[in-house]
């Protein structure tokens, strides 16, 4: 089951499991020490998506902010280590790019690059350090258009 809500939606059992989730892998899993509670959770549009199975489990979780001028930003995908390569992720980024009309930016691990370029996104700038992981800003033009490997219309 796909869900989105505002945070103000979202009963505080699934925030807490979210937030446990996203620890658990971004701070924990990858031994990366920074801020999870980053404020942007709270911004005024920022949607919530989560996935959970048949049992009401946690399966992978994104949220989507608003970009002033330049459309939305997808962030924090995260798929829980039980389910992934289930294709939970990707129909969950799939469901929220749906409900977005233009351009969406990203920051993507290298290593998971081609999971986002097979979801429409093409690599818009240099590889850059983001907490000691190697990122690579993404843009995806529009919900129909996939970007030409390299381009850029000036999103990222």
């Amino acid at each position: 089951m796909i869900r989105s809500a505002v945070l103000d939606e979202m009963t505080p059992r699934e925030v807490y499991e979210v937030l446990a989730l996203r620890v658990a892998v971004f701070v924990v899993e990858q031994e990366c020490a920074y801020p999870e509670l980053d404020g942007r959770d709270l911004e005024p549009g920022a949607v919530h998506w989560s996935s959970r199975d048949d049992d009401g489990v946690l399966t992978a979780y994104l949220r989507v902010l608003v970009e002033p001028g330049t459309g939305h930003r997808i962030g924090r995908v995260v798929t829980a280590p039980a389910t992934r390569g289930t294709g939970a992720g990707a129909a969950l980024v799939l469901a929220a790019l749906a409900t977005l009309p233009g351009p969406v930016v990203l920051g993507a691990q290298v290593r998971v690059r081609g999971f986002y370029e097979r979801l429409g996104f093409a690599v818009c700038g240099g590889e850059y350090d983001e907490d000691g992981i190697p990122h690579v800003p993404m843009l995806r033009a529009s919900t129909g258009a996939v970007q030409e490997p390299g381009g850029s219309s000036g999103m990222c």
